[in-house]
């Protein structure tokens, strides 16, 4: 497993992420079973949101009570969760930055976070009113790191302006199948649809600004279009060459789909979505395979992305 030090923080984490938007399809004993498997693999670093669940919270507290929360194994998890959504509307008021943190910390049974996230940008935001939020608990304690996800670089910048916590995370979907923080600036300057600057630039900002990128659906066509991998019909091309790459490493197509996320230079982190404890496990072995420039290109390519 590759560790990344997060930038301005103190935090040494596994460039693969457990993500528990799933978890409560699994039962406390299937839970327990697919996080210790995780940590046993080399992952710390846990992502939750107090929306995942069927209702509200409920994947934070089945994660707590599968692995019966104790402050010892709690240090040996780095530990993050997001707020924001809320029912049909996004909410970054300072009262509900506050009210959805204290839940989120009971559900998981600790008495402070890692990182906070704000899940979805709020275009009715007042910065002033989140630093007020965010200072409140930094001082108490509740949270030692902040960021965002699904946010902008101008809007990473205007929050940056009045928050004096320095924003430490972006969470962004990716995965070769869907890369619009890559492909514009690859087709820079040419009249196609692949050119048209959908992103502002935010591979490279985050990079510029030593902000974290943590890629979520690393496995997805779309936005939860399905899996691209296995899929004959759209990707034939994408398949046969995850294939005959996965056949030279001896490893499985699951793990070149993470490992084309991993061999970016921007050390991004890898947001697993899956409850299957097998592909988890292959996901881990993408942690540090070492794929080569030329590979990189061709599976981009072959995912029927322009390479001028």
């Amino acid at each position: 497993m590759k560790y990344i030090e997060i930038a301005n923080t103190d935090l040494k984490a596994s460039n693969i992420v457990m993500g528990n938007m799933r978890l409560k399809q699994l039962s406390l004993a299937e839970a327990e079973t697919l996080i210790r498997t995780a940590m046993e693999e080399g992952i710390n670093f846990f992502d939750h949101a107090d929306i995942y669940g069927p209702s509200y919270g409920e994947c934070e507290a089945h994660f707590a009570e599968a692995v019966q929360m104790n402050p010892s194994l709690r240090e040996q998890m780095i530990l993050q969760s997001k707020c924001g959504i809320r029912k049909g509307f996004f909410d970054f008021s300072k009262e509900h930055i506050l009210e959805s943190t204290d839940g989120i910390l009971k559900r998981l049974k600790t008495d402070y976070l890692d990182v906070l996230l704000l899940h979805r940008p709020d275009t009715l935001m007042e910065p002033s009113e989140i630093a007020e939020a965010f200072d409140i608990l930094h001082k108490s304690g509740k949270v030692r790191y902040f960021g965002v996800s699904n946010h902008t670089p101008t809007q990473v910048e205007l929050l940056q302006k009045y928050i004096p916590h320095k924003l430490i995370v972006n969470q962004l979907q990716l995965s070769v199948a869907h890369s619009p923080i890559i492909d514009s600036s690859i087709a820079f300057n040419m009249n196609v649809d692949q050119s048209i600057n959908r992103d502002s630039g935010i591979l490279e900002y985050s990079r510029l600004k030593e902000m974290t990128i943590q890629a979520w659906s690393p496995f997805q066509k779309g936005f939860f279009e399905g899996p691209f991998l296995g899929d004959l019909d759209s990707y034939p091309e994408l398949n046969q060459t995850i294939d005959e790459i996965a056949a030279k490493y001896g490893v499985t197509n699951t793990s070149v789909a993470v490992a084309w996320i991993t061999r970016h230079p921007a050390n991004m982190q890898v947001v697993l979505g899956t409850m299957n404890v097998q592909r988890l496990k292959d996901s881990c072995v993408g942690s540090e395979l070492p794929l080569t420039r030329e590979e990189w290109y061709r599976i981009y390519r072959t995912a029927g992305h322009i390479i001028p």
